[in-house]
């Protein structure tokens, strides 16, 4: 049994393909097929079921599976150990990100940390919150960052950044009758409303928070629902409405006087960003680094 047999296996699983574990080992398809094969033969059984389309595992490939990620961990901390015992650290730290921390807040960290470490590679992959909290559960990733806390078992957050929704409005003459005071929660229902999309933490923490306020978001006239932040930012530009979105995503725009802020009477926005990763589950030796790191140095 080798190594490149096991990552071949594990990059499979996680990747729910042949061919694209071979673009990620940078090899062809036949030789992932081959290191499966010669897996099973060395252990004189199925691993991976071939009855259809869809990858999945046989009872041996799942107890296989579990025991490979601890082989490929445990040998990428003992490279990590030695390396950080020579004074050199290097390597590839995946990440998952939602939107405000992936445009916002990871650029700012990924540039601390990789003047502390020159050979870190960042990869980063985007996703919305609740996506970032699926994979961790499954175990497509070692770790992510994440604008709302979900109730799951086995998930460590550590906070590091803090951060506010604000309700975003053109500054023009047409949307002049918002004054600066803190608008009334029954106002906000007249008003065009750009979303975010559900799964978002913004959305997450915008629902709870009007909630508690006895307010349904159904209550909102809704006019559009955006994924992207920038495309959110040029609809409110364009005066197509006025959307609840991050603080520290519009302080350009904001800035150049383009959009306006407002804020509602006792409606709370403020919220956390956090390092999310699951404790049951060995942390890559990399993303441990980066742990301490945001634990030691918080982003403002």
């Amino acid at each position: 049994m080798e190594m490149h047999q096991l990552e071949s296996f594990v990059h499979i699983i996680e990747l729910k393909s042949f061919s694209n574990a071979a673009k990620k080992m940078f090899v062809t398809q036949p030789t992932i097929s081959n290191n499966i094969m010669n897996l099973e033969k060395e252990l004189q059984t199925l691993l991976i079921n071939r009855k259809n389309r869809n990858i999945t595992l046989t009872e041996s490939g799942e107890i296989l599976y579990t025991y490979a990620k601890k082989i490929i961990n445990t040998r990428d901390q003992a490279v990590y150990e030695i390396g950080k015992h020579e004074g050199k650290i290097e390597g590839v730290l995946n990440i998952a990100a939602s939107s405000i921390p992936e445009q916002y807040i990871l650029p700012k960290i990924m540039k601390e940390f990789q003047e502390l470490y020159p050979g870190i590679i960042f990869n980063v992959k985007h996703r919305d919150s609740k996506q970032v909290i699926r994979e961790l559960l499954n175990d497509q990733i070692g770790c992510g960052i994440v604008g709302a806390r979900y109730d799951e078992d086995g998930l460590e957050y550590i906070e590091f950044c803090q951060d506010r929704l604000v309700l975003a409005a053109p500054n023009n003459k047409d949307f002049s009758w918002l004054n600066e005071e803190d608008l009334d929660i029954n106002f906000l229902k007249q008003l065009p409303m750009i979303m975010r999309e559900e799964g978002s933490g913004t959305r997450r923490i915008l629902e709870s928070a009007l909630s508690e306020m006895g307010v349904s978001a159904k209550e909102l006239n809704i006019v559009s629902t955006i994924e992207s932040n920038e495309t959110i930012k040029q609809m409110v530009t364009l005066e197509m409405g006025v959307s609840f979105i991050s603080e520290m995503a519009i302080q350009n725009e904001v800035q150049l006087k383009k959009i306006k802020t407002h804020n509602i009477k006792n409606l709370s926005l403020n919220r956390e960003f956090f390092f999310v990763y699951h404790k049951n589950r060995a942390l890559p030796p990399i993303a441990k680094e980066l742990k301490r790191h945001l634990q030691n140095h918080r982003i403002k």
